[in-house]
């Protein structure tokens, strides 16, 4: 069958939600329709378009080259279709204050683009952003010093709900002129290893890892700690040790050759973003941020 290159909203709605949610079930949810009629409404997509738009696989659906380029395409169309609609419909846009608080990688390379986007869809909101360790982000959300927090890998939390936003990966790194590659887990122990303070939910996620894979903590006062994760890459970069950063965090080190990442075998250390949400529901302002957030999550390449 000939493509008709017919593209109906409905069914580009839908392709948005599978992209942005990764399974055509969790797209299903999103929009309130059964998940063979999104199956239906991508099939009828990538038949109008005589493109393959979804890799299928058992852990979900996975956009292809042509999906990519439909998706950078669609989305800017849903968000003029969404502001016509406030405009013409007199729709009120959220104005107030949106308190956010995040952890420090999730601040500092995540968040400024997404509030970018927020800013200029939604100028009467005026956005307050508290930086912290995720321990901190939790009890700002908790005593309802903050509407919303995001946190890096944190499991649990009592009193809080953790949903995931955007996954993350924590890389061994170290300065340009490292040359071996790979090492174990066990080796690690007589590396140089820079960590966070306690309290950060990097340095949970990789101590958990890591004692699984057999590795020990060095002696009390081996181990170097810095408060920030720009101040851990700028040691690495001077050679005082090797550290385990956010993929998110080290894109710009990476492409000037500052900096080079280190596999360490068996050991991956995948992780989410996580908001952190309080007991009740969400102001505007901060439902709007969500929302926004949920539909346009950033990509560690842009």
């Amino acid at each position: 069958m000939a493509p008709t290159h017919e593209v109906d909203f409905r069914r580009l709605e839908a392709f948005l939600a599978v992209a942005e949610t990764g399974s055509i079930l969790g797209a299903a949810r999103r929009l309130g329709r059964s998940q063979p009629s999104v199956t239906a409404q991508m099939r009828s997509l990538e038949g109008g378009l005589g493109a393959a738009l979804l890799e299928r696989g058992p852990g979900g659906s996975r956009l292809t080259e042509a999906g990519h380029r439909l998706a950078g395409h669609a989305r800017p169309i849903r968000a003029a279709l969404e502001a016509a609609a406030d405009d013409v419909s007199g729709a009120r846009a959220p104005g107030g204050i949106l308190r956010l608080t995040a952890s420090t990688t999730i601040a500092g390379h995540v968040l400024p683009r997404v509030l970018g986007r927020f800013r200029a869809r939604y100028a009467k909101v005026r956005v307050r952003l508290a930086v912290a360790n995720s321990d901190a982000v939790l009890e700002d959300v908790r005593r309802g010093r903050a509407d919303l927090g995001l946190v890096e890998g944190a499991p649990r939390a009592r009193g809080l709900r953790l949903e995931p936003w955007i996954d993350d990966e924590l890389l061994l790194t170290a300065p340009a002129s490292w040359r071996r590659d790979p090492v174990r887990a066990a080796d690690l122990r007589g590396l140089p290893l820079l960590w966070r303070e306690p309290g950060s939910g990097t340095r949970a996620v990789v101590e958990r890892a890591l004692r699984g894979a057999g590795w020990r903590e060095p002696a009390a006062g081996a181990a170097v700690e810095l408060g920030s994760t720009e101040a851990i890459k700028t040691a690495v970069e001077a050679g005082m040790g090797v550290a385990f950063l956010s993929r998110w965090s080290i894109r710009a080190e990476l492409a000037l050759g500052t900096l080079r990442t280190v596999a360490v075998e068996g050991v991956r250390i995948p992780r989410p973003f996580s908001w952190v949400l309080g007991a009740g529901a969400l102001g505007p302002a901060a439902a709007a941020f969500r929302d926004l957030a949920a539909r346009e999550r950033p990509e560690p390449g842009t």
